[in-house]
């Protein structure tokens, strides 16, 4: 009885609407995994340089070293708030989800480096080692643009190594260089290659 019933379910004909939408949705996954998040901000990238150029003149007229600290963390709180607000408009006008499986990836491997540079700058913070904490900025940060970069477009890596470069330079001279080269990354290199993404990848 058992193997007239399992005869008759391989005897039933295929619903061939169902294998069609269980193939579209397999090329729809496929191509989605093999495509590239484009929704990284031009015109908020150039937003984030000017910023970041305002901070650091203001950091380097700061009488105490602490003071310029926090006008730097005040910075990085708002440059977060221009990237993400620019990246959903980005993401919106272009019709590429933040959750589709590019943003995932891309997110997967930004947000690492860049975390373990956050809890190292904290912990030179408490330890007060400040004058190693540009370098490690640039460097952490250049490397979770890098890494993100290797799942969007081919000019995001190329900015995340000049950050790291810009890093490792911090490291080299003097620590009064430091607002500087914060302002030579963070500003010059994020307003230009913001333009370069704004006039190559739609915004």
């Amino acid at each position: 009885m058992a193997k007239t019933q399992t005869a008759l379910r391989h005897d039933e004909p295929v619903n061939l609407s169902d294998r069609a939408a269980d193939n579209l949705r397999f090329i729809r996954e496929t191509m989605e995994g093999s495509s590239r998040f484009t929704a990284v901000p031009g015109y908020g990238g150039i937003l984030m340089g000017a910023t970041a150029i305002g901070a650091a003149y203001i950091a380097n007229s700061q009488v105490y070293f602490v003071d310029a600290l926090w006008t730097w963390l005040i910075e990085a709180f708002l440059a977060f708030a221009i990237g993400l607000l620019a990246m959903w408009q980005k993401s919106k006008i272009a019709g590429q989800s933040l959750i589709s499986i590019p943003a995932k990836k891309f997110a997967m491997s930004f947000v690492p480096p860049l975390f373990a540079g956050i809890v190292t700058v904290l912990g030179l913070w408490r330890s007060g080692h400040y004058y190693d904490m540009a370098p490690v900025c640039m460097l952490s940060y250049g490397a979770a643009v890098a890494c993100g970069g290797a799942f969007s477009v081919r000019v995001v890596p190329v900015m995340g190594m000049f950050f790291m470069a810009f890093g490792a330079i911090a490291f080299v001279l003097p620590a009064n260089y430091a607002n500087l080269l914060m302002a030579a990354s963070f500003g010059v290199l994020h307003m230009v290659f913001g333009a370069v993404i704004a006039r190559r990848y739609g915004g």
